[in-house]
């Protein structure tokens, strides 16, 4: 049974089909394949990942660890809306942000040999290159909120320290005609801002 709140179609029933789902479909420790089901939408559930990664059910904080992590890998992305699916069930939840938040990365080499390889809040690990590139999103302050893609659409944002470390790392290379200043990971050059305005100069030839 579903009822009206704030204007969306909530779904009523607990969590428990999908838990059960997603560990029926875990089997062998391998993901879901949650690209390859399509069942029918059955509304959303009242469930909402905030910011910093903690996901909510019904205003309340999921604070186990293991079942946020189950959720996690039957979560799908559909243009800016996010999904729990399983084969025969597909319900909506709300996403503030990016869906993970890497809070940790290990770094190996140097230079284009460089490899980074980052940690999830819900125990993903993920080798940043050309499959799962890093981009930086910065506010009209020019407030930066780095990202790094995890899979299939579903990113994390990367949390404060490890985007400080992550600028530890950064080096000068030319994309475009342009000097960035980023990192390199598995090959690839990730900007993260342009040498002119890391030393607060202006490109604008009106100024």
């Amino acid at each position: 049974m579903a009822k009206e709140m704030s204007g969306q179609n909530i779904v009523k029933a607990t969590p428990d089909s999908l838990i059960a789902a997603a560990k029926e479909a875990q089997k062998g420790g391998k993901l879901p394949p949650v690209h390859k089901w399509n069942p029918p939408f059955c509304g959303d559930i009242d469930m909402e990942i905030r910011r910093d990664g903690t996901w909510f059910h019904e205003g309340t904080p999921i604070g186990r660890a293991p079942l946020v992590r189950l959720f996690s890998t039957i979560l799908k992305r559909e243009g800016e809306k996010y999904f729990l699916v399983t084969p025969v069930e597909k319900v909506g939840l709300r996403v503030e942000d990016a869906p993970f938040v890497a809070i940790d990365f290990e770094a190996a080499g140097k230079g284009e040999s460089q490899i980074v390889t980052f940690t999830t809040n819900v125990g993903d690990t993920v080798i940043a290159g050309a499959d799962n590139p890093v981009r930086v999103v910065r506010d009209v302050d020019g407030e930066p909120s780095p990202y790094v893609m995890v899979r299939a659409g579903l990113e994390a944002l990367i949390d404060r320290k490890s985007f400080y470390r992550l600028v530890d790392l950064g080096e000068h290379h030319e994309v475009d005609g342009v000097a960035w200043f980023g990192v390199w990971s598995a090959a690839q050059f990730f900007p993260i801002i342009p040498v002119a305005e890391l030393h607060g100069e202006t490109t604008d030839p009106t100024h």
